[in-house]
Parts: structure tokens; C-alpha cells; sequence
């Protein structure tokens, strides 16, 4: 049951951080653009794509990969030429329409992680200190382990995995110091 209130305790921290994140502050925004010519760029998407998904422009198919000689092809017409990560939604982004079901699964998410850090820093012995880092080694691990990778292979900008790291290092710092004040309640000292 302790573990369970640290978790829900952290959750709503990093719920909480999240929206300071993303409506206070710039962190949340860092990298992003506001691109212009939208209309146009949305109706000239729809046709390159099979349907809803994430594409990358210029890429070739997953079966041309073994072949060198395609690969080199590809690698010369693909030389100085733009290059688009794109999200493709066809039936449009629901979260414009109603941030309600996003803001839950955030929350779910957000505590599903924090039970984990919860019952991680619960085998942590040292007291409060100690859990508080754990948490951020967790921050960390997160950012390393998912937007390094992203800013190294689909090329996100720096300053969005700037961001990222800020939101995550600052979040789960938080979070593991709202749970690591509860579980260290009552605890010998």
C-alpha cells in the first residue's frame, strides 16, 4: 500500500510538472516550429503515404536495403536534399477537438511510471537523498534510452531533445522526491 500511494503521489507530480512544462514554460515548445503553407503541405502528404503512420522523406523500402547498389542510388539522390520525420493522421489529430482522453492517458502514464520508480526506490536504502537520485538516474535512463536515439537516427533537433531532457530530468527528480518523502515516512531514522 505504501508503494502504492509513493506511486500515486509521484504520478500526479509528474502530471502536474508536465503541464507547468508545456503551458508555463518554453520547455515543452523547444524545437518546435509553426510550419507555414500548411494546407498545401497537408494535401501533398496524403498522397505518398499508405495511409496512417510515420514516414520518412526521402526513404526507400525496407526490401531494398540489402542491395548495395540501391543503397548507394538512394544515398546519391538523397545527397543535400530536405528531409521530413512526419506523423501521418488522415482522419485528423483528435487532441484539437478534445484534450480530455489525451490529458488521461497522459495521467496513466505518468503514474503507471511513477509506480515503477515508486517500487524501485522502495528497495533503495540510504533514505530521502539517495531515493531523490535514483529518480533522476531514472530521468536520465528515460531521455537517454528514447530521444538521444531520436535526435541521433531520425535527426529531432537539438533543442527539442534539450527540452526533452529538461522535462524528464526535472519531472522525475520531482516525482521521486514526492515519493521518496512518503515511503520515508515512518521509517526509522
Amino acid at each position: 500500500m505504501r508503494i502504492l500511494i509513493a506511486g500515486i503521489i509521484g504520478g500526479v507530480v509528474m502530471f502536474i510538472w508536465g503541464a507547468v512544462a508545456h503551458m508555463m514554460l518554453p520547455i515543452g515548445e523547444m524545437g518546435m516550429k509553426v510550419p507555414t503553407e500548411q494546407a498545401s503541405a497537408i494535401s501533398a502528404l496524403g498522397p505518398t503515404t499508405q495511409g496512417a503512420g510515420v514516414y520518412m522523406y526521402p526513404s526507400m523500402p525496407a526490401e531494398d536495403w540489402q542491395d548495395d547498389a540501391k543503397m548507394k542510388a538512394f544515398a546519391e539522390s538523397a545527397k543535400g536534399q530536405p528531409y521530413a520525420f512526419v506523423i501521418y493522421q488522415p482522419g485528423g489529430n483528435p487532441v484539437n477537438a478534445s484534450m480530455g482522453p489525451a490529458l488521461g492517458k497522459q495521467f496513466a502514464s505518468d503514474t503507471a511510471g511513477a509506480l515503477v520508480l515508486a517500487w524501485v526506490l522502495s528497495l533503495v536504502a540510504g533514505g530521502f537523498g539517495r531515493r531523490v537520485l535514483v529518480g533522476a538516474a531514472a530521468g536520465l535512463f528515460a531521455w537517454l534510452a528514447v530521444s538521444v536515439p531520436y535526435w541521433n537516427w531520425y535527426m529531432f533537433p537539438g533543442d527539442f531533445t534539450v527540452g526533452a531532457l529538461l522535462e524528464q530530468l526535472i519531472g522525475w527528480t520531482v516525482a521521486a522526491a514526492a515519493s521518496a518523502w512518503w515511503l520515508g515516512r515512518g521509517e526509522r531514522r
